[in-house]
């Protein structure tokens, strides 16, 4: 280990010190994935070791963090081992068992908060919460069995989605019904479990906004991320997003209100719509860092992982703005199906940034990594992404 300390490690030191809040020093985390794995990279920068809790081994999040433990959700005396271990416990995604939450928070605090990882896990409660508090969203109801579904395609009119209430992840539970027989249809083919039908709408753009609220209500907020999507999976963000300054406002002030009616500790991903007519409405919520976010680590004055790890630690939250127009490209394991892709094609590039999770097995449509690059505009930014990934498949060099 080298004995000198350089001026970013004294910064961080003085910015731990000077917090009047309870400093952690270790974050358990449920989950191993590739969120895990940034958000542990985050927080051994701010000089806080990570435990990882997962059922799977080998995991990206393993990789980096100082501990792992691989055990069952509903391991009571595996958790309580965690539990005792670690300082304060987040997740890094939302499909774990809201009793493990539940468990743990008797021994240890839990941010976001189980309440909020209940909301997250069902798209009837989350958009029940929603309309509660006068957040815009599409024409929604509920369909929990098959008498429902003729009432609901009144009350919602056609074209319309039903998405299953829970275990939606990437475009998964969700089948697009033109009439009644086509949503008696896609009913069935989710075995008649609990749904939520909603109006189909015409789309602009899709945008995200990610913001922090810490333990005293202060609150952070990203600037709004435009979002392109490919076979329901995120294909390609941009920063600034192609929208006007008021949309951009409006945006945020919903994310704003949304993070002081959940009264969470914690990261929030708001992922909106924005219709044909210009009218913005909220899809869905993810209480901790997104997709979307990934190009923050390089892009803003803070990631969305340290902003994460600052808010459930207790941490004096940073600011979010942004650094250069930028965007960021997935790598999804389609790109190793002729073999190892062409990685010599970003050699020597400029204000470009690979990232890849050392997943194990390259699957079809499978998060590996991404891409971030840099750029004078969002333009210039975009495209250069998307040559710079099909360069990683032709076999050729992409000059700068």
């Amino acid at each position: 280990m080298m004995d000198s300390i350089s001026h970013d490690q004294v910064m961080e030191e003085d910015a731990l010190s000077s917090s009047s809040l309870p400093i952690m020093k270790r974050l358990g985390i449920l989950g191993g994935g590739q969120l895990g794995q940034m958000s542990a990279q985050a927080a051994q920068k701010l000089g806080i070791s990570t435990h990882i809790y997962t059922p799977q081994a080998e995991g990206p999040a393993s990789l980096v963090a100082d501990e792992t433990t691989v055990s069952d959700w509903n391991d009571a005396d595996a958790l309580k081992r965690f539990a005792d271990s670690v300082d304060v416990v987040t997740w890094e995604f939302e499909h774990i068992p809201v009793e493990t939450a539940q468990i743990l928070s008797q021994w240890v605090p839990v941010y976001p908060q189980p309440h909020v990882l209940e909301l997250s896990q069902s798209r009837w409660l989350e958009k029940q919460f929603l309309a509660q508090n006068g957040i815009p969203v599409a024409p929604f109801a509920l369909v929990s069995q098959p008498e429902h579904l003729e009432s609901a395609g009144r009350k919602v009119e056609y074209p319309l989605v039903l998405k299953t209430i829970h275990s939606g992840y990437d475009g998964k539970g969700q089948e697009r019904a033109n009439n009644l027989v086509a949503l008696r249809c896609a009913y069935a083919s989710f075995g008649n479990v609990p749904c939520v039908a909603e109006r189909f709408l015409p789309l602009e753009r899709e945008i995200s906004v990610i913001g922090a609220r810490d333990a005293s209500g202060r609150i952070e907020l990203f600037p709004p991320f435009e979002n392109s999507h490919r076979n329901h999976i995120l294909d390609i963000t941009l920063v600034p997003a192609r929208i006007n300054d008021a949309m951009s406002r409006q945006a945020k002030e919903i994310t704003t209100r949304i993070l002081e009616a959940l009264d969470m500790r914690g990261l929030l991903c708001v992922e909106f719509f924005i219709d044909k007519n210009g009218q913005l409405l909220v899809n869905e919520l993810a209480p901790r860092p997104h997709n979307s976010g990934h190009l923050t680590i390089e892009a803003a004055v803070s990631s969305q992982f340290e902003q994460h790890v600052r808010a459930v630690c207790g941490l004096e939250l940073k600011s979010c703005s942004s650094l250069k127009p930028s965007a960021m490209v997935n790598l999804l394991g389609n790109l190793w199906e002729q073999g190892e892709p062409n990685w010599q094609a970003l050699e020597g590039q400029s204000d470009l940034f690979l990232h890849l999770y050392g997943k194990k097995g390259a699957a079809k449509g499978r998060k590996m990594g991404h891409i971030t690059v840099l750029g004078r505009n969002t333009f210039e930014a975009g495209k250069r992404a998307v040559d710079m990934r099909e360069s990683l498949t032709s076999g050729s060099v992409v000059t700068a």
